[in-house]
């Protein structure tokens, strides 16, 4: 949560992350299963450094550090190996050598950069459920980069951008920019779509061919808005994006991509292999890695820098690479990060040095929670109320922003509940703090859902998360011999 926020290039920004898509994104039946090389090498040893490999290495570190990181997994790694390989035999030889990094980050992503370069979050994989969902994700990046998507977006935004430009010369009329300006963002939206479509055509074809399931990118759709809506608690909005963010699903996408399918079989034709799936994830790292803090239902706990605090109930908490970020009822959002300490000022001398737009000098209050110093102040802005909290803990200055409408009385309730909160853990609490993982575990006979969900840890609703991430609907029941995933 507190590392620098990274300033990708303005390329990076709208070629790249364009394709952080959604994988979600051919013949009569699936064909017998293409198999990789018996003596697969490093891709880095044998990819060709082309202009685009040579683009998306220059970037590599500052998009691996923006997501946490590279995550290894020596079992995680060799079952990826093993689809990649049979996936790569499988698609269309443009001398492309295809290669996937896990990176460290529990948001459900998944993108590729030129030159064959493809990335997926240890969230997206502890979502998957089997080998054939995997594939399906690598089969769309695969799509991308065969048809040079991220650059061809980039040319095409650049050129929406260049248009603006001119019409802005000559558009005096605020209404006649604005409606410009709808209709650049629009072209550039179905533009984005239509590389959607080629590369859940070209992922299926490839996945098809492959001999896994071609119908898998379906279930994973599914699963993936059941998620969002998990996490957002049925709110239309969330604070950071994910693979729905800017390729949300469509029953007309999903249609299609069930049309492609249909080329190899009926549903059911190709292979899941779920069970090496579930053996290659066994024990990989859930949620947030001790350094950048734990949310555990409405709190959030950093071990490392030794504070914790909790947000108020009906607050949906999320954990972003820059700060924590929480939404509650009525429009009501709290921020929080921290800065280094400089110097031995008082903390209200340091709310009134300048960064706080809007402050109302007369406001600020030095005083102590939890016998740490601090000092609160209020600001305000054209249609916004702000309560600022900062507190002085080791060499850290904790800043805690709560804001809301103009006007709305549940501002002041939810900052002081959080801020009176805020404390430095006591060694018995960093104790009992320890990283969740994700186990695979056999369902013994007898056992329900319910039986299941009490042992999972770090959330506040077990058995939604435990039917999300085993794709059970909610009335669907274990069945004893079957493999599960648990949280703990």
């Amino acid at each position: 949560m507190f590392s620098a926020c990274p300033r990708f290039s303005r390329f990076l920004a709208s070629a790249f992350l364009a394709g952080i898509s959604v994988w979600l994104s051919a013949c009569q039946t699936v064909p017998k299963a293409v198999a990789p090389s018996a003596t697969p090498q490093i891709a880095e040893k044998v990819r060709k450094h082309t202009r685009y490999s040579r683009m998306a290495e220059r970037e590599l570190p500052e998009i691996e550090a923006a997501f946490g990181g590279v995550y290894h997994d020596a079992k995680a790694e060799r079952m990826i190996a093993r689809i990649v390989g049979r996936m790569t035999a499988a698609a269309p030889d443009h001398g492309i050598t295809y290669s996937l990094t896990i990176l460290n980050s529990p948001r459900v992503n998944a993108f590729a950069l030129p030159g064959g370069y493809i990335f997926v979050t240890r969230g997206m994989l502890a979502l998957a459920d089997d080998s054939a969902e995997l594939a399906g994700i690598l089969g769309h990046e695969m799509g991308h980069i065969i048809a040079n998507h991220g650059v061809k977006r980039a040319r095409f935004e650049q050129a929406q951008i260049e248009r603006l430009r001119a019409a802005a010369g000559t558009l005096v009329d605020p209404e006649a920019r604005a409606s410009a300006l709808a209709e650049s963002q629009r072209k550039v939206a179905a533009f984005s779509r239509e590389q959607e479509v080629q590369a859940d055509k070209t992922g299926v074809s490839i996945e098809g061919r492959a001999g896994y399931d071609p119908y898998s990118s379906v279930r994973l759709l599914s699963t993936m808005e059941a998620f969002s809506r998990f996490e957002t608690r049925g709110a239309t909005e969330k604070t950071e994006p994910d693979f729905l963010a800017d390729h949300p699903n469509s029953p007309a996408r999903s249609a299609a991509i069930r049309v492609n399918a249909a080329r190899f079989g009926r549903t059911g034709v190709g292979e899941r292999g779920r069970d090496a799936y579930l053996d290659g994830i066994d024990g990989m790292l859930f949620g947030y890695p001790p350094q950048a803090g734990y949310v555990r239902g409405r709190q959030f706990l950093h071990p490392e820098l030794g504070i914790g605090f909790t947000v108020p109930k009906g607050f949906i908490l999320e954990n972003n690479s820059d700060a924590v970020l929480a939404a509650g009822p009525d429009g009501v959002a709290i921020r929080f990060d921290s800065v280094d300490l400089t110097g031995n000022g008082s903390m209200s001398r340091y709310l009134r040095s300048g960064w706080v737009v809007g402050l109302d000098d007369g406001s600020v209050r030095s005083r102590t929670i939890n016998g740490l110093p601090a000092a609160t102040g209020d600001a305000t802005t054209e249609n916004w109320h702000f309560r600022i909290t900062v507190i002085r803990s080791g060499d850290h200055i904790y800043r805690i922003l709560t804001a809301a409408p103009k006007d709305d009385r549940a501002l002041e309730a939810a900052a002081r509940s959080t801020e009176a909160s805020f404390h430095a853990l006591t060694w018995r609490e960093r104790r009992q703090l320890k990283p969740l993982h994700l186990h695979i575990v056999t369902v013994k006979p007898g056992e329900s859902v319910a039986d299941l969900a009490r042992r999972m840890q770090g959330t506040d609703r077990p058995e939604g998360l435990f039917r999300l991430i085993n794709q059970l609907s909610d009335t669907e029941r274990v069945k004893a011999g079957e493999r599960v995933k648990l949280v703990y």
